[in-house]
């Protein structure tokens, strides 16, 4: 799909209120998921009617001229759904300081030559060596529903090891061990041979596989993400990059209506 122009999308942008946050308008502009916005405006790259701002709560209107590092955003009126199956060596972010080549640069055009390019960003994140799935979009309440920590989607990894990998790890990392503080726990894990594991994540904390791993002195030869919620790898090749379908989206809804229930089912028992 590399040369070829994003295909038409599902949906198109819901309008927007006439005040409204301002994360929330630079998410509908495609600058970043909402969590995202929040962190540019409180670096203060954002101005609004020549003024900078620095708090995420402030709120603007239609005619308002928002800038982000200088240059004028406006909310999307086309929603794009991607899922890239990422090569290792790519880097998932806007711009890297190093130089490294970006996992979006390898995104189809999103608009015909004579039109401005439409603003994607990844959900979530693979690292730098990590091969697999991950989503772009411009659709910031999309990235903000499907990337919460309570999402309940699962991500699923394949991982070979440079080494056998021991029972133990499979044990501990499945019942749930503490590293440096924090919880790391699959929702399952199984070994597929000596050297090479599948496990699956909900809530997907930072390089959390990486992380055990090191725990236990082990290095991964390859870690790939085969599976985001609905969306399986199947037959994309690296490299490759698909819109989502109709069907996926409304199976990640899903995910988020559940989310939204249960925690407000759990908001009224506090």
């Amino acid at each position: 799909m590399n040369s070829k122009e994003i295909p038409d999308t599902p949906t198109e942008a819901a309008q927007l209120p006439d005040v409204v946050r301002l994360q929330v308008y630079l998410a509908h502009a495609g600058v970043a998921s909402r969590r995202a916005a929040e962190k540019l405006i409180a670096d203060g790259r954002i101005t609004v009617n020549g003024r900078r701002v620095t708090t995420p709560g402030e709120k603007v209107q239609n005619g308002d001229d928002i800038r982000f590092d200088g240059n004028s955003v406006k909310p999307e009126n086309k929603l794009v759904y991607l899922v890239l199956n990422k090569p290792p060596f790519y880097i998932c972010s806007s711009y890297d300081p190093q130089g490294r080549p970006l996992a979006l640069d390898l995104l189809p055009p999103s608009q015909p030559d004579n039109s401005p390019p439409l603003r994607l960003y990844n959900v979530g994140r693979l690292d730098y060596l990590s091969s697999g799935l991950i989503i772009f979009t411009n659709d910031g309440n999309f990235a903000a529903r499907i990337g919460h920590p309570r999402s309940g989607i699962e991500k699923e990894y394949l991982v070979d090891s440079t080494v056998p990998i021991p029972d133990r790890v499979v044990e501990e990392f499945s019942r749930g061990l503490i590293i440096d503080g924090i919880l790391y726990r699959a929702m399952s894990i199984e070994k597929t041979g000596k050297k090479s594991i599948r496990v699956v994540l909900v809530e997907g904390k930072n390089r959390e596989i990486r992380r055990v791993f090191s725990h236990f002195r082990l290095h991964p030869q390859r870690l790939q993400r085969i599976r985001i919620g609905p969306v399986c790898i199947g037959e994309l090749k690296e490299s490759e990059s698909r819109p989502l379908t109709t069907e996926e989206l409304r199976l990640f809804e899903k995910y988020a209506e559940n989310v939204h229930e249960n925690i407000q089912s759990r908001s009224k028992t506090w």
